[in-house]
C-alpha cells in the first residue's frame, strides 16, 4: 500500500498529481477537514506546497488565501455534518478508515479546551478531523464557531504554507526535504501517538484493576 500520509505521492515530481498540484492540495485539505478521513497527510502537505512555491511550481500569494479558505470550508461542512447526523458517529463502529477512539478524544478535547480547541485542534491529527464535528453535535453557537474557525484556518492554513515557502530557499531545507518532511509529520502525530498510549495503558490498568476485584471477591 503506498505511503497515503507522504505529501510526495501526492504533489511530488512523481507525485500521483504533479500536474495539478494546487487543486490537489485543496482537495485533500477539504477532505480531511470536512469528509471525516483524517488519514491524509496535514502540515507536511502544507509545509511541501509552501517549499514547491518558493522554486516557482505555485504562486504562494494564491496558494496560501486559498488553503485557508479550503480549510474554514472544510471545518464548516464537518460543523453541519455533527448538526445532523453527528450522534450516530457516536454508536459508528470501527472500520479501516474510521476509529471510534478518534471521535471520544475529539469529544474530550472540545470539553476540555472549549471554542480555543477550535484553533488547537487545527494542529493535531485525526482531532482537526472531529472536532468540527463535535461542535456541531454539542450545538456550539455558530458565530463563536465561525470566528475561532477562520482565525485557526488562517493561521494553520496560511501559516504553515508561509513556513514552508520562507524556509524554501534555505540550503539545508532544499537538500534535506524528504527528512525534514517526515520529521514535521512525525512532529504532528506525536500527539495522536502520546494520546493513544495513554488510552491503552489506561485500559490495561482498567482491566488490571477489574481482574484484582473479581480475586478478591473470589
Amino acid at each position: 500500500m503506498p505511503n497515503i500520509l507522504d505529501p510526495m505521492y501526492w504533489i511530488g515530481p512523481q507525485g500521483l498529481f504533479a500536474s495539478a498540484v494546487l487543486p490537489t492540495i485543496l482537495a485533500i485539505v477539504f477532505v480531511e477537514t470536512g469528509l471525516l478521513f483524517p488519514l491524509l497527510p496535514g502540515e507536511s502537505l502544507l509545509f511541501t506546497g509552501g517549499l514547491l512555491a518558493a522554486h516557482g511550481t505555485l504562486d504562494i500569494w494564491v496558494l496560501a488565501p486559498a488553503v485557508a479558505l479550503t480549510a474554514v470550508l472544510g471545518d464548516q461542512t464537518g460543523y453541519f455534518i455533527g448538526r445532523r447526523i453527528g450522534p450516530a458517529l457516536f454508536k459508528k463502529e470501527d472500520s479501516r478508515f474510521f476509529k471510534q477512539h478518534h471521535v471520544t478524544e475529539s469529544h474530550a478535547f472540545f470539553e476540555k479546551y472549549g471554542p480555543a480547541a477550535i484553533i488547537l485542534a487545527r494542529f493535531m491529527p485525526f482531532v482537526r478531523t472531529f472536532t468540527p464535528v463535535v461542535a456541531g453535535v454539542s450545538y456550539m453557537r455558530y458565530p463563536v464557531y465561525l470566528a475561532f474557525d477562520i482565525v485557526g484556518g488562517v493561521l494553520w492554513g496560511g501559516g504553515v504554507t508561509l513556513a514552508g515557502y520562507f524556509l524554501g530557499n534555505i540550503p539545508f531545507i532544499h537538500q534535506n526535504l524528504e527528512k525534514i518532511v517526515l520529521a514535521i509529520l512525525f512532529a504532528s502525530m506525536l500527539p495522536a501517538f502520546i494520546a493513544t498510549g495513554r488510552a491503552y495503558l489506561k485500559r490495561r490498568r482498567a482491566a488490571r484493576e477489574d481482574k484484582e476485584q473479581v480475586t478478591v471477591a473470589d
